[in-house]
């Protein structure tokens, strides 16, 4: 099952990656329910195993494509993110060590797989995908737009992307530089 769930992983963050238009030094958040994956509700069974083949999923993809992954705790850290320290350039670091059961299987495997993981309290990611409904909208920039994949679900946990794009501005008769969408 595990190896089924790295494939599934990749192949939503390999696609995502694709629509999003996404490239070297961006960033994408992921938030994902270890519990919801393996079908039980969401912060009632944590699984670091499930997390773990989740995770290689989805850091193979942002590795290859030299793309930072930020990973989302859960709600018992107020969703904070954990990233490399590289990506998070000049904001303001909080002192936090996620835990299975205090921040999430998924962000605790990001700790342990980073080279320098550090933890911030929001950040403003390009895309993101949201694995068992965990509300990665407040790591995400303005405006961020649906993106359907082919996958619906990794496991059981319903599985939700959004990409990024710049603000519309000047009305109806303006024109739009139809790269940036």
């Amino acid at each position: 099952m595990n190896e089924e769930l790295t494939r599934q992983a990749a192949a939503a963050a390999e696609e995502l990656c694709e629509k999003a238009k996404l490239h070297e030094g961006q960033i994408l958040v992921v938030g994902c329910s270890s519990s919801e994956v393996c079908g039980s509700r969401i912060g009632s069974n944590s699984s670091l195993e499930t997390a773990e083949a989740v995770f290689a999923g989805i850091y193979q993809v942002t590795q290859k494509r030299g793309i930072y992954l930020a990973a989302q705790c859960c709600e018992h850290l107020n969703r904070a993110i954990i990233l490399e320290k590289e990506a998070a350039g000049s904001r303001e670091i909080v002192n936090v060590v996620p835990q299975p059961k205090a921040g999430g299987s998924f962000a605790t495997t990001a700790w342990k797989t980073f080279r320098e993981p550090v933890a911030l309290e929001e950040i403003q990611a390009d895309a993101g995908l949201d694995i068992g409904d965990t509300l990665i909208g407040m790591h995400v920039k303005k405006v961020a737009v649906p993106v359907r994949l082919s996958l619906t679900a990794i496991g059981e946990a319903h599985l939700t992307a959004a990409r990024v794009r710049p603000k519309f501005i000047g009305g109806s008769r303006a024109q739009y530089d139809e790269s940036l969408l």
